[in-house]
């Protein structure tokens, strides 16, 4: 009997670390463009936070600042959340 469970465990582990040709390209883009989005997300954080600091300097109204600054925030958020994803694949 344990014969039998410690086989179907090796089976179930070999057919799950079998993946086709597809599945390779597949996961490489997906992944890819997790870090892509991530990296654009960045990007897009560092330009709110310089728009936020133009506002600061030129004494505009300050929910302009705290939107600007709320934005980039959450593109953060977002560039975060995108590498993380790339990289649990």
């Amino acid at each position: 009997m344990r014969y039998h469970v410690l086989m179907s465990t090796a089976a179930t582990g070999a057919a799950q670390q079998r993946i086709t040709g597809f599945a390779r390209v597949w996961r490489a883009l997906k992944q890819l463009f997790y870090e892509v989005v991530g990296a654009i997300f960045a990007v897009l954080a560092l330009t709110w936070i310089g728009a936020a600091v133009r506002s600061w300097n030129r004494d505009a109204a300050h929910w302009l600042i705290v939107l600007a600054v709320a934005v980039a925030i959450l593109f953060v958020f977002f560039a975060i959340t995108s590498f993380r994803r790339a990289q649990k694949l």
